[in-house]
């Protein structure tokens, strides 16, 4: 479902969907998702900012938080309009039934054309790096993602992404860790990569109950077609019907 592209603070938020209690939007690549130390602007604050022009509210604009998206990347993103609606897209987050798919350009290619990735990872706050450890280490948690090679082509591979956990950078970590770094990833990546690079990931589908309602709402979005994303155009123009429901 697509809707019209709003304007706020010179960025065009493109919204997918709105109604009283969510609003689903498509990030742009390189914004923050909230207010972060560099100052730039970010999509929450140009989100409440927005909803409080369009609809004319006094004061301060309610926009919940549900989940985040590293600042590289661009995608599928929702936010709740209401306490309620936070508190119930939250439970469907903790419950899992909250379901997310990235397409991602990675280096190489994964030894298996599809499989799942188990490992315990550790984020170091004071660098916000997050590593690979051994299971039972004190503060590791652990990760669980599901991937899909759709295609190979100049030493890059276009590959699918269903999350089943959550955690900090848990893609390009877990990627890395099988020798796969993601397009572009200066952190995970860097000596794969060069300075300047695009990091390659993309929030392609979003899945989740309505939070008041007995349905579930489902989201789909491509990956811009620039490099390396070009590499697969009709892949990528067709991204919607890679992904299993």
């Amino acid at each position: 479902m697509a809707g019209p592209k709003h304007a706020a603070d010179g960025a065009a938020i493109p919204v997918l969907y709105e109604d009283n209690h969510v609003l689903v939007v498509e990030k742009p690549v390189n914004m923050p998702t909230q207010e972060d130390s560099s100052r730039d602007p970010d999509l929450l604050s140009v989100l409440k900012e927005d909803l409080k022009r369009r609809h004319h509210k006094p004061g301060n604009v309610f926009l919940g938080l549900v989940h985040r998206l590293d600042r590289p990347v661009g995608g599928v993103m929702v936010f709740a309009k209401t306490s309620k609606a936070a508190s119930r897209l939250s439970d469907s987050v903790r419950t899992r039934t909250f379901d997310k798919t990235y397409a991602a350009v990675v280096r190489g290619r994964p030894k298996e054309p599809q499989g799942s990735l188990r490992h315990w990872l550790l984020k170091d706050t004071r660098t916000n790096t997050v590593s690979v450890v051994k299971p039972g280490k004190d503060g590791a948690k652990e990760a669980l993602l599901d991937y899909r090679v759709l295609g190979s082509a100049e030493g890059l591979s276009l590959v699918l992404v269903k999350l089943h956990t959550g955690r900090p950078h848990q893609i390009r970590v877990q990627l890395a860790a099988i020798g796969c770094p993601l397009y572009g990833d200066q952190r995970y990546g860097a000596g794969a990569n060069e300075p300047g690079q695009q990091l390659a990931l993309w929030s392609a589908r979003l899945s989740f109950p309505h939070p008041t309602q007995r349905e579930t709402l489902t989201f789909r979005s491509s990956p811009p077609e620039r490099h390396p994303w070009f590499l697969w155009q009709e892949l990528v123009r067709n991204l919607p019907e890679q992904i299993n429901e």
